[in-house]
């Protein structure tokens, strides 16, 4: 484009008009990627074991009412039936449903330590790998191999034992390290056997609440162990569902019906998570209100300048400019200003979440890059941008035809 068609487009530029679009995008901008790099910082938190909002699985169970399972005949009003099972997959909170596999056979466990002997009965259990916030290697059993069968256990057992019983005992008390490498002895027997298990602990679970073994083993044993004269395996007491999304009332009401009841402190957790989420989506949602708004803005003034100099263009097209020439000084203009209130917003975002990081990292929320949030911002802006251009563009080609 010719410098002096420069200079006679940018006369009848409102600074005010430009101004005010590029306050009020800069404003919508700053919301949506503040709000969004808010919330990405806080859940950090829900991906650590520890998390104080993760309320993305849920450990259900029924109710034990008055003697419940005392009785052997009584055992099935607490276990979870196949169309209990896929009632609860099918709802549409509920993106999967994995049950408990308990272990139909007799478990002990034999520990040196300290030069003591310790031995107690055990309980184990087992569930599909994709449900457990813990990844140990060696998560896998074949029997006959000789080598120790991993265990997973809650960290509460752990904490019980060094705050509880160890204290009150003046037994020593052990960090995860070393409890992992204190070498088990299990007594496993059931149907007239008995067989002895080298196992070792390889991991601590903040969401099982339990002594979780891998499921071939569970297999293996409950084959070989259990007592075959059972007509069928015992159905599932306990079942972990994976929420689509953490917290969902729904899934919560659905439980309340059924009177079913949720492991731990999930509940609240949940609803901690929802209400962040839901926030978080009002006011992105505000600050794309405000962006289109804006948006909105820039068109008018961009319509009500075509109008005020029909003339000019006029003139233009008899001295042989095309549209495009026109519009290119306009997309440099909305280029420009699109970019620069794409790097204002992004610097305020920056200055934002370096104020809450210290209080966010005092709650283990370690926090998360913001390159994301950035790449979120420019593909907002440039789409932004393209829309400026496109509608700038079909206008003065309509402008450029009413003057023919």
């Amino acid at each position: 484009m010719t410098h002096p068609l420069s200079r006679l487009l940018r006369r009848n530029i409102s600074a005010g008009q430009i101004a005010g679009y590029a306050l009020a995008n800069l404003v919508g901008l700053t919301i949506v990627l503040t709000a969004l790099q808010f919330y990405r910082d806080v859940t950090s938190a829900t991906s650590g074991s520890d998390s104080f909002i993760s309320a993305d699985y849920l450990i259900i169970s029924k109710k034990v009412n008055g003697l419940g399972s005392f009785m052997a005949t009584d055992r099935s009003a607490t276990t979870f039936t196949p169309d209990e099972r896929t009632d609860i997959a099918s709802q549409p909170w509920a993106s999967a449903v994995g049950a408990f596999t308990s272990a139909d056979f007799n478990v002990a466990a034999r520990v040196e330590f300290g030069g003591m002997p310790l031995s107690t009965a055990l309980f184990l259990e087992s569930i599909p790998d994709e449900f457990f916030d813990v990844s140990p290697r060696g998560w896998h059993y074949t029997p006959g191999s000789g080598k120790p069968l991993p265990i997973v256990i809650s960290k509460d057992y752990l904490t019980l034992y060094n705050f509880g019983f160890a204290t009150s005992r003046g037994m020593p008390q052990i960090s995860e390290e070393l409890i992992g490498s204190i070498p088990l002895r299990l007594s496993v027997s059931g149907g007239g056997r008995q067989e002895w298990i080298d196992a070792r602990i390889v991991g601590f679970s903040s969401r099982l609440n339990t002594i979780a073994v891998p499921e071939e083993f569970m297999e293996w044993a409950n084959r070989e162990f259990a007592d075959h004269s059972s007509p069928a395996p015992s159905a599932p007491s306990r079942l972990i569902v994976r929420l689509r999304q953490a917290g969902d009332p729904d899934a919560m009401a659905y439980m309340a019906s059924h009177d079913y009841e949720v492991a731990g402190d999930k509940d609240a957790g949940g609803k901690a998570a929802y209400f962040l989420s839901l926030v978080t989506t009002i006011v992105v949602s505000v600050g794309i209100i405000i962006s289109l708004l804006a948006f909105f803005i820039l068109l008018l003034s961009i319509y009500l300048l075509l109008q005020k100099n029909r003339e000019k263009i006029h003139d233009l097209m008899l001295l042989g400019y095309t549209p495009a020439q026109v519009a290119a000084y306009y997309n440099r203009l909305v280029a420009t200003v699109n970019i620069t209130v794409l790097l204002a917003a992004v610097t305020v975002m920056l200055a934002a979440s370096s104020q809450w990081k210290s209080s966010l990292d005092s709650i283990g929320a370690e926090g998360t890059p913001p390159w994301l949030t950035i790449a979120v911002g420019t593909v907002i802006m440039t789409l932004i941008t393209i829309g400026n251009m496109t509608a700038i563009s079909r206008s003065i080609r309509r402008t450029f035809r009413t003057q023919q």
